[in-house]
């Protein structure tokens, strides 16, 4: 049986969807259907079915979600009524209706093909930024930022970008972070206004402390209502002003396609956070003619050459050292391969900074591994016995422990890092490859006139070797220790593998413990040093190169804070090895207050099975309470195809 209960339609020319059973919706009600991109109030009144647009004509309240009463379909925001099968209202606007057929299988909407799509002012911010290389997209689809979600949706249905939806929006930050610092490009996260867009902050600054290019969109409210205070408005320019190096709000009379270009451009060559805002009704007006545009011509390589005088003085000094000591920060990071270079040529040992561990391995034959408070004896012995530093995109923070009095040459691309806290010798403003290929042509391999300080290097790294392994047998009962921790971590994790650690007392035992192989990358939140960075970092760095292995070192205080985002591993499929140290306290505060003889204080941590939890999520969880159980945990965790949790009962004082 097929009964219509509107009148004859040409049937052929619709496209007809099933929205309901009959049973589903008893006379005299209403309820919210969808179908092809629609959503109706399907009503059931007097025997008959009608569908109508599920959109209120006074605000746009849902009429699906009202009642009918006294014959009438009742909004149920502000109570205008509507005819439940003709749409029409005693208060004069009327709502669209749609044909309805009930049939033996259901009830059924027909819809006229869709309109050809109309290119927006949001398709060419988005076609811009894709032709900008933006590949990637962290964030959460709300009210106020759908018509940029869609726009963001075309371009991944056509296989531009991937989105990955996270379940806060710091994370999103956190993650566009760690993927411009892993691969020196932009990746984009997208917020609604008011609260998604102030939830980002922390993340950005991450990323703006560190020179990691990043681009926020962020929804904002209509421009007729900005200022007065409408719901979810927050001054999104004033709150990015000190984050963000380019902050613009697109407007209808914008140049689109140049604001775009103008974000990418400034998170680009500038390393640092760039920024739209979206009013909700500009980001559906109609593009018209307006096209979009691209880098070409825009930008030009930034192999920029240091000042001759800058780079004969560099010379001068490190021919004159006997016992020359290089060190790189995480600026240098894209330069190694050169660096490695120069440190064989000259015969010079070369430390890292904390930010920097990984980039020569420590296996190396001049590493001395990470100098400073997560650092080795190694590095600051070698470092103390110099006689001449070449600092290599390092920021001479108070954590990194160079020492100011050693004759220092530093390179960097910024001109404001040179010298910044304290004067240096030789300050050389330059990309750091172009500076290190004209060192390298202009300064004489190491000789008999500079010592070969290799030999020391074997010695000090067999007195720390087995100090380590004397500091991994330690048993208190309370806990397993983290030389054990970090050493049976270190036999595991191949080469080619990315780390993302977070802040506590697991990155000061994996800065000293962990001994990293060839062409193993480390992520962390340096500058800002923001605890909860690990995990959604370690997203950041699986979007950026899934076919690396990945992995998330974190403590119990810094995975509780963006828990949630093993959810978005699971769902993505992402293969993340995660080790949480659990020691049921934020420890490396604890021993501050011990440290500065005050009483250890709210540092204590009420926390759950985070194995279980792993499990409850879908993911691998297994726990760790013994040394003897660090190997067969996290093989097996390596060896799961998807996201794994080992948590390791960790003793908070053998750290």
């Amino acid at each position: 049986m097929t009964m219509s209960t509107d009148p004859p339609v040409d049937s052929a020319a619709l496209t007809w969807h099933r929205v309901a059973h009959s049973s589903e919706l008893p006379e005299g009600r209403v309820k919210t259907v969808s179908a092809g991109h629609h959503t109706f109030a399907l009503t059931h009144f007097e025997g008959r079915y009608a569908a109508l647009s599920n959109r209120c004509p006074h605000q746009g309240g849902p009429l699906g979600e009202g009642t009918i009463e006294k014959g009438m379909l009742r909004c149920p925001w502000h109570g205008y009524d509507y005819c439940p099968l003709t749409g029409e209202s005693p208060f004069g606007d009327s709502v669209a209706t749609f044909p309805v057929e009930q049939r033996d299988d259901g009830i059924y909407v027909g819809l006229a093909p869709d309109p050809p799509h109309v290119t927006t002012v949001s398709d060419v911010i988005a076609q811009t930024l894709v032709n900008w290389g933006v590949r990637h997209v962290f964030g959460m689809v709300g009210h106020s930022n759908l018509g940029l979600a869609d726009a963001l949706r075309r371009q991944e249905s056509k296989g531009n970008l991937s989105y990955i939806g996270i379940r806060h929006e710091g994370a999103a930050a956190f993650a566009a972070s760690a993927y411009g610092k892993l691969t020196g490009k932009p990746a984009a996260c997208l917020t609604i206004a008011g609260p998604g867009a102030t939830n980002l902050l922390t993340g950005l600054w991450d990323a703006k402390v560190d020179r990691s290019p990043v681009i926020a969109l962020t929804g904002q409210v209509d421009t007729q209502v900005l200022g007065p205070g409408a719901f979810q408005e927050v001054d999104l320019q004033a709150a990015y002003g000190s984050v963000a190096a380019f902050s613009q709000t697109v407007l209808p009379t914008s140049r689109h396609a140049e604001l775009a270009t103008l974000a990418a451009k400034n998170a680009i060559v500038r390393r640092d956070v760039a920024h739209l805002i979206f009013p909700d009704e500009v980001q559906t007006l109609p593009a018209g003619e307006e096209e979009a545009s691209g880098p070409e011509g825009r930008i030009t390589s930034q192999q920029i050459s240091p000042p001759q005088e800058s780079v004969r003085a560099a010379v001068d000094l490190l021919t004159q050292a006997k016992r020359p000591v290089i060190i790189v920060g995480h600026g240098a990071r894209f330069d190694m391969e050169a660096i490695t270079a120069l440190a064989e040529h000259m015969g010079a040992p070369v430390i890292t900074t904390f930010k920097a561990k990984g980039q020569i391995p420590d296996d190396h034959p001049l590493a001395c591994g990470v100098l400073g408070r997560s650092g080795t004896p190694i590095a600051s012995w070698f470092m103390n016995e110099s006689d001449a530093l070449l600092v290599l995109g390092a920021s001479f923070s108070n954590h990194t422990g160079i020492y100011p009095g050693k004759p220092i040459v530093q390179v960097d691309f910024d001109a404001l890092a040179l010298g910044k806290f304290h004067p240096v010798t030789v300050p050389v403003w330059g990309e750091i490859g172009v500076t290190v290929a004209l060192l390298a042509e202009r300064l004489p391999a190491a000789g008999p006139e500079r010592a070969d300080q290799r030999p020391e290097l074997v010695d000090r790294w067999s007195i720390w070797r087995a100090e380590k392994a004397s500091r991994a047998q330690d048993d208190r009962g309370q806990g397993v220790n983290s030389a054990a921790v970090f050493t049976t971590l270190q036999r595991h994790v191949p080469e080619r593998a990315v780390i993302a650690v977070d802040v506590g007392n697991n990155a000061y035992s994996f800065g000293r413990y962990f001994e990293c192989k060839r062409d193993q990358t480390v992520l962390m939140s340096g500058y800002l040093g923001s605890i909860g960075f690990g995990y959604p970092a370690a997203i950041g760095a699986w979007a950026a190169a899934p076919e690396r292995p990945i992995f998330a070192v974190t403590g119990d205080g810094g995975f509780a804070q963006y828990m949630a985002e093993l959810l978005t591993a699971v769902k993505h499929g992402m293969n993340i090895t995660h080790v949480l140290l659990n020691n049921g306290q934020l420890g490396k505060i604890a021993k501050e207050q011990r440290a500065g003889d005050w009483d250890v204080w709210q540092t204590s941590l009420h926390n759950p099975d985070f194995s279980r939890y792993a499990e409850i999520c879908g993911a691998f969880g297994t726990r760790v309470t013994s040394r003897a159980e660090l190997d067969g945990a996290i093989a097996a965790a390596i060896a799961h195809d998807g996201p794994a949790l080992v948590e390791v009962i960790a003793d908070p004082e053998l750290v």
